[in-house]
């Protein structure tokens, strides 16, 4: 495959995926927020407690930390990486600036505002405002 077409292939991914009628929430533990309804929820921080949770603990021996890393490396945690790279990758796509942010339709965008709901109304009464 040419690499024009690799690229335009992922460009048409990324605006697929943040078309979603499902919005985005994009955060950290630190900021927690406040949701009803279905979301999809971004921590930009899972990446590293998930990398923390693989490495605390391990012994001092290379070998017994090696075992030990093996037996926590499981499908199921594989999966929780992934999944946490492709949020950044996802959330890097938007050109966010600030989070808290709650994105509809992968271009309107609420910063700052932790309860998902109102920030949703906002932008509906912006949609609404400005259609």
């Amino acid at each position: 495959m040419k690499p024009i077409l690799i690229l335009i292939s992922l460009a048409a991914l990324v605006v697929s995926q943040t078309s979603s009628a499902v919005p985005w929430v994009i955060t950290d533990s630190a900021h927690p927020i406040e949701a009803t309804n279905e979301i999809r929820l971004i921590l930009i921080d899972q990446l590293s407690a998930l990398e923390d949770e693989l490495s605390s603990g391990l012994p001092s021996s290379s070998a017994a930390a090696e075992a030990m890393f093996g037996e926590r490396m499981t499908a199921q945690m594989s999966a929780r990486i992934e999944n946490a790279h492709q949020d950044i990758v996802d959330a890097w796509s938007l050109g966010l600036t600030k989070i808290p942010a709650v994105v509809a339709d992968g271009k309107y965008v609420i910063y700052g505002d932790s309860n998902v709901e109102r920030a949703l109304t906002k932008i509906q009464l912006y949609r609404e405002a400005h259609p």
